[in-house]
């Protein structure tokens, strides 16, 4: 027991303290209809990390994270400025699409003339969360930290523009900045995870807690916690299983939080019906 606690000790902490901000921004990118922006900012992360390695820097140091960040905003950019009141010609969903099939094929070109590009390749995808470090962890938690009270500084024009877009000018230009603050917050909270748990685990973080809330309530606050919670429980039970049955972690997480989001699904019906009948 001693063994197994010292292995999951630091993969637990940050499992279960360091996703209650992306839940935050999953409540967010949900309403805001752009399910796949953390996969493709990600991507374009890891184009910066793969400019880094053609460069002969170790992905690993800060070079590699100076340029992560350089890319990501990059994308904050291009995101904050694609979006448009004509929606129905042009979604941006198309283009957060466009831009991660781009920065994929970017990545892999740049990666195939580096001996280590396929072992980097799957690394960012599925992660390694039982090799995390106090100091990974420690680092993490201090930058959630800032982005989190950077939210609540600026809590007023993020939560009108996600939640009651009819009240706000798309085409002003003090719109646009906020997106650009958003989507950069936003990177830089999926770009430090990733490289603890993956993309995998990052997209499930924040897409599969937040559509658990959206079924259960529409009180964000209510929805805030329900996600957490959610969050919680699915990765408390990926772990076990993982420890239990000698699994890949990350993918265990997924898996499990996948089950929550279906019995969530199923029994939701079953509320309204016996709510409906009394």
């Amino acid at each position: 027991m001693g063994i197994a606690w010292s292995i999951m000790f630091w993969p637990l902490v940050a499992c279960l303290t360091l996703p209650a901000l992306l839940v935050y921004f999953g409540l967010h990118i949900v309403r805001r209809g752009v399910i796949f922006v953390d996969l493709a900012l990600a991507q374009v992360a890891t184009l910066g990390t793969c400019v880094c390695i053609m460069l002969g820097h170790d992905p690993h140091d800060i070079h590699g994270f100076y340029y992560s960040v350089g890319f990501t905003l990059l994308g904050a950019l291009i995101f904050a400025f694609t979006r448009t009141e004509h929606e129905h010609r042009i979604p941006q969903e198309a283009i957060i699409g466009v831009v991660y099939v781009v920065a994929a094929a970017a990545a892999i070109l740049l990666l195939s003339r580096t001996p280590e590009g396929n072992e980097e390749l799957k690394r960012t995808l599925v992660g390694d969360v039982l090799t995390v470090t106090p100091s990974q962890v420690g680092w993490t938690a201090a930058l959630f930290v800032v982005i989190a009270v950077a939210h609540w500084v600026f809590r007023k024009p993020f939560m009108a523009i996600t939640f009651h877009p009819q009240t706000v000018d798309s085409k002003r230009w003090a719109t646009r900045g906020w997106d650009f603050l958003f989507y950069a917050l936003f990177g830089a909270v999926v770009t430090s995870f990733v490289q603890i748990g993956g993309v995998l685990l990052v997209f499930t973080y924040l897409i599969v807690p937040a559509l658990c809330a959206n079924l259960l309530t529409r009180s964000f606050s209510a929805m805030l916690l329900i996600g957490c919670l959610t969050s919680m429980v699915g990765s408390g039970g990926g772990l076990w299983a993982s420890y239990q049955f000698d699994l890949p972690a990350g993918g265990a997480i997924v898996c499990s939080l996948g089950v929550l989001l279906l019995v969530v699904g199923v029994l939701r019906p079953r509320r309204r019906q016996v709510a409906s009948s009394t």
